[in-house]
């Protein structure tokens, strides 16, 4: 019993160093390493002494929350702006209604979601007018505060919509293939809405800023995707005359560069459908899609070249069709096994939407340009806050693509 109390007594030895431990182990450890970590530090100070004395001294902030309607939504007409929230309605609902049927990653996001919903409900912010005339500035504080107002209880309704049917879709697992249907009907609806019909109808020249980019964005990887996963496997097909069409289309559009794809679809598409009124937007949104499926063609044959033989031959053993095979054994494996390139190729179409100010749309980057003409050397505030917008959707596609890779267990087994 002394011998079992002594041994108990016996504490595990520790690995933790500590800060000063950890410093001097991979900072300081040698002379060179010291001599390194201090001109390094010398180099980030300057660097970031620079960059923080502007940010905080020298740049006109301004210029930002003064023009962020325009650079939500462009020149979309101020008195029709509730069809956007109504739209965004329908996303917050189908979005809390999936987060509590599905749970799990799309739980998670719906999170994220709404906290930057409160976070926007909640932030004090006032806009300096920059009118010189004090009777143009009192209307103009006017107009701000009661936007600000308008703005604040569309927010407050999208928590309340998100809570409400995160808990409906809690209790009535039900609605899922109901659900599944209402984001596939969601896209045509909010482009209706958006539209509108008759006197009130707005046209989509008119639409504009982030709104733009995002429709652009989104409907090119929904649209492109399956688009591409078909191209993929006619470029595997035996038929000669489908291997072959595929190759040439794949390899034609990916030698030439999007900006003539989408100079090329705002001339063409009008000359192969003469009898049809086509509106610039829909035109930039077949381009892009044209594109990007091409490339998503070569990413998916990719996944499909490392599924082994053996997978097709076991599903044929099992009395599974050619189309069966690919759809419950071949592919599910092929995309699992290509995430990070597929995700890879969202991110980058959801870039190159930017180029569609070139064509004559005001989408964010066309935005940014309308308002650096009325404000003079703010370049380099501006061009920061799109880079932001578009770094804050490129990682969270990122992050949602690592998920997903961690909850699939890519690359662990």
């Amino acid at each position: 019993m002394e011998e079992q109390a002594d041994i108990q007594q016996i504490k595990p030895p520790t690995n933790a160093k500590g800060p000063v431990g950890w410093l001097r182990e991979n900072l300081f450890n040698t002379w060179y390493n010291a001599l390194l970590t201090c001109v390094a530090l010398l180099f980030l100070y300057f660097t970031f002494k620079g960059i923080l004395t502007w940010a905080f001294t020298e740049a006109e902030w301004n210029v930002i929350p003064a023009n962020l309607q325009l650079f939500a939504i462009g020149p979309y007409p101020r008195d029709q702006v509730f069809r956007i929230w109504i739209c965004l309605y329908i996303l917050t609902g189908l979005l809390g209604l999936s987060a509590g049927i599905w749970r799990g990653i799309v739980q998670r996001w719906t999170i994220v979601v709404g906290s930057i919903f409160l976070v926007f409900l909640v932030i004090p912010f006032e806009i300096v007018p920059r009118q010189d005339s004090n009777y143009v500035s009192i209307e103009f504080r006017f107009n701000l505060i009661w936007l600000i107002f308008e703005s604040r209880r569309w927010l407050l309704g999208n928590i309340a919509i998100l809570i409400v049917t995160f808990f409906l879709g809690n209790r009535i697992s039900r609605l899922r293939p109901w659900i599944l249907g209402g984001w596939i009907l969601s896209f045509p609806i909010i482009m209706f809405v958006l539209h509108g019909f008759g006197e009130n109808a707005v046209h989509t020249s008119l639409w504009g800023g982030l709104m733009l980019t995002l429709i652009l964005a989104v409907v090119g990887i929904a649209v492109s995707f399956p688009l591409g996963v078909f191209l993929a496997l006619c470029r595997q097909s035996k038929l000669p005359a489908i291997k072959w069409v595929s190759i040439f289309y794949i390899e034609t559009v990916r030698g030439v560069p999007l900006i003539t794809i989408l100079f090329m679809g705002n001339t063409l598409i009008t000359i192969f459908i003469p009898y049809f009124t086509i509106d610039q937007v829909l035109k930039m949104m077949v381009a892009i899609t044209l594109f990007s499926a091409a490339y998503m063609a070569e990413n998916v044959r990719g996944g499909l070249q490392s599924i082994p033989r053996g997978q097709h031959e076991a599903a044929q053993a099992v009395g599974l069709n050619y189309v069966q095979s690919m759809l419950f054994v071949v592919l599910p494996q092929a995309l699992r096994a290509v995430i990070p390139a597929i995700v890879g190729q969202f991110i980058a179409l959801f870039k190159d939407t930017s180029l569609v100010s070139i064509i004559g749309l005001i989408d964010l980057l066309g935005v940014a340009k309308s308002i650096l003409a009325e404000w003079l050397g703010r370049h380099v505030e501006v061009y920061l806050f799109i880079a932001l917008i578009y770094f804050i959707f490129c990682f969270a596609m990122s992050k949602v693509s690592q998920e997903i890779e961690a909850e699939l267990g890519v690359g662990k087994r």
